[in-house]
């Protein structure tokens, strides 16, 4: 039929006072990215732990769990850092007794980094009452409505990081 468009989700604006408000969607999301910024910051502050120490112990504990090795090369590149800058982490890491250096059982040139079992504490210490927060607000949704939910915050997930692939490609 003629003026009809195809069913789905109406069209973005760009960012902008031009364009109008955003979605109230991504307004939330907005929000709750600067919130979860705050609290891994605070939180940071209550260990002595830079922002990027706490991501990249993300990032290990997040390999490891896919059984995958993690080097210092993988940290330098999710976490987009110089060769310099991702020594300094990884020193810090390790004078700080998060992280062990070790070599590769079978190409001994090859550095792996692994938590400690300290990580593991500090990680639950400083994580643990975020999971109880949130856990308590999620208990409040049914089953059907968080499957939507992941649903959609994969999407989301999906959607950021595409965007900043293209932004990487112009």
């Amino acid at each position: 039929m003629a003026g009809q468009t195809a069913p789905g989700p109406p069209p973005f604006p760009q960012a902008g006072p031009e364009f109008g408000p955003p979605n109230p969607l991504i307004r939330l999301l907005q929000e709750f990215t600067i919130e979860a910024n705050r609290y891994v910051d605070a939180a940071g502050d209550r260990k002595d732990m830079h922002r990027t120490d706490m991501n990249a112990l993300a990032v290990i504990m997040r390999h490891t769990a896919r059984g995958e090795i993690v080097t210092p090369g993988v940290l330098r590149k999710e976490l987009n850092l110089s060769s310099p800058a991702t020594t300094a982490l990884i020193d810090r890491l390790d004078n700080s007794g998060h992280v062990v250096r070790e070599r590769h059982a079978t190409d001994r040139r090859q550095v792996q980094l692994k938590m400690t079992p300290k990580a593991f504490r500090d990680g639950g210490a400083i994580f643990a009452p975020l999971a109880q927060h949130m856990g308590g607000a999620m208990a409040e949704f049914s089953p059907a409505e968080l499957e939507t939910v992941t649903r959609f915050m994969t999407a989301m997930i999906e959607a950021t990081a595409a965007a900043r692939t293209a932004s990487d490609d112009e």
